[in-house]
């Protein structure tokens, strides 16, 4: 290998990299001249130059990462850190999704033309609003012997969010309802096609 291309791949492989968060100083990119040194198991391994550092790093197969930047000197540690970003992005994936919030929109089977359109509006700023929606779907006295009514107007909802949201739980009875849960769209790997009633 040639040695410019030689020294591109060393910066690529010593913090150079594209999509690195700018906060975040890794490998070469570290311009303390001593750094207290955390290894890959939490332990203490003292204050040593950044030379040591990243020549452990390097010996090691990992990372140079600065967690403490204004501590005097700079704690550094030593981790894969692509495996620490990875690992970031599931917990803040896992926060938002933990906090996500639940709608609820209660139809009638024989719902009039004017009141759908208002709930579909709701639901429809629900998922935009990244929320997944519940459809709720309630039959009073003989209504309860025509299921396929209720079936047929949770598939009338999908079509009229199919933009926004998917099936995240498809039509099913509980009781005298009949349930739906819509999530938004980049949330799902479903489609309306998902909403068939698997029990029917």
């Amino acid at each position: 290998m040639a040695g410019g291309q030689l020294d591109i791949a060393r910066m690529k492989g010593r913090g150079y990299t594209k999509n690195k968060e700018p906060e975040t100083k890794i490998n070469q990119r570290i311009r303390a001249r001593e750094v207290r040194l955390v290894d890959t198991g939490g332990e203490q391994l003292g204050v040593v130059t950044i030379k040591e550092a990243l020549d452990l790093s390097e010996q090691r197969g990992v990372d140079l990462v600065e967690v403490a930047p204004n501590a005097n000197p700079p704690v550094c540690r030593l981790m894969d850190y692509g495996k620490y970003k990875y690992e970031l992005k599931k917990q803040a994936a896992a926060k938002k999704q933990k906090s996500q919030v639940v709608k609820e929109i209660k139809f009638r089977p024989n719902i009039g033309n004017h009141d759908f359109d208002v709930k579909i509006g709701r639901i429809r700023e629900f998922l935009g609003e990244d929320n997944k929606t519940k459809i709720r779907i309630f039959f009073r006295g003989r209504e309860i012997v025509h299921p396929e009514l209720g079936r047929k107007l949770a598939h009338r909802i999908l079509e009229r969010v199919a933009d926004l949201g998917g099936v995240d739980i498809p039509p099913k009875m509980e009781g005298k309802n009949l349930i739906m849960v819509i999530t938004p769209k980049k949330n799902t790997q479903g489609g309306k096609e998902n909403a068939e009633d698997k029990n029917e």
